[in-house]
């Protein structure tokens, strides 16, 4: 019970297959390009993702879909959100009946608007006994790999799947929780990135602290509005995948997408940013499925407008940030409908 594929060898992907590995787990990491697996495998370092770190010898790393996919039925998919459903294609003829699939990614497919278990269950969904979980919260690759106490949290709609993938990824210094709403924690996980290029924005144009703190506790309302408009529930976006990773994602120097709203805010262009990189910031392109899951059901999010307007319509930040500022005043709520005057939980 304590095998695992990795599926993508990117810094997540790495980070943990290095974790889990120094916790005894029987850990297969498979890699896209050959000539990747190979430098691995000779250096035991992943020279584009977190070089300094070493792999263990114990971890099995290949480029072989059919080696990987049978080394263990318990999979864990960590690509690009964007790249999930392929990954999952073309793992159909290897499916374990009664087996795990996992996403690690953090994101909304753009065609579709489904959410990453969403996308698994539409290509996966009909094999029987395949099940499916999540696994988000405020987790930096670089940190986790660092053996630095990092807590998430391991969703899926029965909870007894979600308490084997909690079990599966548990260890000294990765702290699981369980959780059954999964729309929720992938609607949190997936628009904090969203949030944290908004905040990098206001970084970038030097607005302080007072601005950053406005964005984030605004932020986390439209996470919510829009998870309880998908089915979610409330307390969700309290916890790991809701405030935990919004503040993570928009105030470390870790993170990719607080990135790309720094040199925006700076002046840069978004092309200009992210051609750059070496990595992924998922909040570019989620920005788009968050805008148009606002606008399939008719909420505001003032917010995500403005990031998307930035990033996609060539708007100036000043003027967005200044257009959010005069937006006709509101009176602060954060309950919904159904909960007004009941206790809260304890």
């Amino acid at each position: 019970m304590s095998s695992i594929t990795l599926f993508g060898a990117g810094s997540w992907g790495t980070a943990l297959a290095v974790h889990l590995a120094r916790a005894g787990r029987d850990v297969t990491l498979w890699a896209r390009r050959a000539e990747a697996v190979a430098q691995m495998r000779r250096t035991h370092t992943n020279p584009t993702y977190l070089s300094d770190v070493q792999i263990p010898e114990s971890v099995a790393i290949t480029s072989n879909l059919d080696r990987a996919a049978e080394a263990s039925d318990f999979w864990a998919l960590v690509t690009p959100s964007q790249h999930i459903r392929s990954m999952a294609e073309a793992l159909r003829p290897h499916v374990y009946r009664d087996g795990i699939v996992v996403s690690l990614a953090k994101g909304i497919e753009n065609e579709s608007l489904l959410t990453m278990t969403q996308v698994l269950a539409e290509v996966l969904g009909d094999y029987e006994g395949l099940r499916f979980g999540t696994l988000h919260g405020p987790s930096h690759a670089e940190e986790v790999a660092a053996r630095r106490p990092t807590t998430v949290v391991a969703a899926a709609d029965q909870l007894d799947v979600a308490e084997q993938i909690r079990e599966r990824f548990m260890t000294e210094t990765l702290r699981v929780y369980a959780n059954t709403d999964v729309v929720g924690v992938e609607i949190g996980g997936a628009a904090k990135n969203v949030l944290a290029i908004a905040a990098g924005i206001s970084d970038g144009l030097g607005y302080g602290d007072n601005a950053w703190a406005a964005l984030t506790t605004r932020g986390i309302a439209e996470i919510r509005r829009l998870g309880l408009a998908m089915g979610a529930r409330t307390q969700t976006f309290a916890g790991l995948s809701g405030i935990g990773d919004l503040m993570v994602t928009c105030m470390s120097e870790h993170s990719r997408n607080r990135y790309v709203g720094v040199e925006i805010g700076k002046g840069r262009s978004l092309d200009a940013v992210v051609d750059e990189m070496n990595m992924v910031a998922e909040g570019v392109r989620t920005t788009a499925s968050i805008h148009a899951l606002a606008q399939r059901h008719d909420l505001e999010m003032p917010i995500t407008e403005v990031v998307y307007r930035v990033l996609f319509d060539d708007k100036r930040p000043e003027t967005m940030v200044s257009r959010l500022m005069t937006r006709s005043a509101k009176q602060e709520d954060w309950l919904p409908d159904d909960l007004r005057g009941e206790a809260p939980e304890n």
